[in-house]
């Protein structure tokens, strides 16, 4: 049976997933990332997983990943848990496990393994040796190739290391099911489940009914004051103000969202970009978004502001 992690205990309110900041020669700008985790830092994230899916963790080398996990864990200064991403095949994900742990880190986010379809044998195979090669506490990501059973997941909850699910998935019959057989025959353990969508936030009420109050936001890295706003009005039940934000920003960001391949990464990085600092383009195979996307963005972006509570906009006459 897991016992409680330290981890597991420090996660809470808005997860920031920062971008990886390049230069216009195409390397890693170190300078840029540390200000870009200092500010999501400075406006109240709960904890930042750095070098993960918003991160292009696919696109570093093992060096200038343990380079912005350092920088990342080095900026943070012990105010909020870094969590850092591990993936590929088995021997590749315990080497950057264990750069993360060199760098400070306070655990892993296991990406799904590389290319390959594994059964549930496999697979359980793969996060176990993963876990049994790090003492730091790691959290499974269930999407694409890496979807489990309520039995599998059974069995991760029971293997030591292993904290939580990070679900990407978005079936949510699958995940109730998770979750209660993790409740019925791993009683005992403290299981954390994330709800790990693109855009978490429009699934954020439909999570929460299943008890899962943990959510990765894209969001925060280029919008913080919309990202708190939103977390803050579905927290504290807030109903009226979560279907504001919904409705006026986050329902038409997943529209346009989902105008472009790679966009769950790229136009994120183009928000961070319109409001500093300036983040670069993403890495090939991922392509910049058009820049007519990104002009929508703007407006989209400082239309979100003014439904903010207390602004003048259409949030303060509401």
């Amino acid at each position: 049976m897991t016992p409680a992690s330290p981890l597991a205990d420090r996660l809470d309110g808005v997860l920031f997933f920062p971008v990886t900041t390049y230069a216009p020669d195409g390397e890693v700008d170190l300078d840029a990332y540390r200000a870009h985790v200092r500010r999501g830092v400075e406006a109240g994230a709960g904890a930042v997983f750095a070098c993960c899916g918003t991160g292009e963790f696919h696109a570093l080398t093992p060096e200038e990943f343990a380079a912005c996990v350092g920088a990342a864990v080095e900026e943070t200064a012990g105010r909020v848990p870094v969590v850092a991403a591990a993936g590929y095949g088995t021997a590749l994900a315990v080497r950057f496990a264990r750069l993360a742990r060199e760098q400070g880190a306070d655990g892993l986010l296991a990406m799904p393994p590389y290319l390959v379809r594994a059964g549930q044998d496999g697979l359980l195979r793969h996060y176990r040796a993963l876990a049994a090669a790090t003492d730091l506490p790691v959290i499974v990501y269930q999407r694409d190739n890496a979807v489990f059973t309520p039995d599998t997941v059974v069995a991760l909850a029971r293997t030591p290391g292993i904290i939580g699910l990070k679900d990407g998935l978005g079936d949510l019959d699958l995940l109730q099911r998770i979750i209660s057989a993790v409740r019925t025959e791993a009683a005992g353990s403290r299981f954390l489940y994330f709800n790990g969508l693109p855009t978490a936030e429009l699934t954020g009420p439909a999570y929460l009914g299943l008890g899962v109050h943990l959510y990765s936001s894209a969001v925060f890295a280029f919008a913080p004051e919309i990202a708190l706003a939103f977390h803050r009005a579905l927290t504290t039940g807030d109903r009226e103000t979560v279907d504001r934000l919904t409705d006026g920003f986050y329902r038409p960001l997943v529209d346009l969202r989902n105008q472009g391949h790679g966009y769950a990464v790229s136009l994120v990085k183009a928000g961070v970009g319109l409001r500093g600092p300036d983040a670069g383009e993403v890495r090939p195979p991922l392509a910049p978004p058009d820049p007519r996307h990104v002009e929508e963005l703007r407006a989209l972006l400082d239309h979100g502001l003014t439904l903010l509570p207390g602004t003048d906009g259409p949030a303060g006459a509401a």
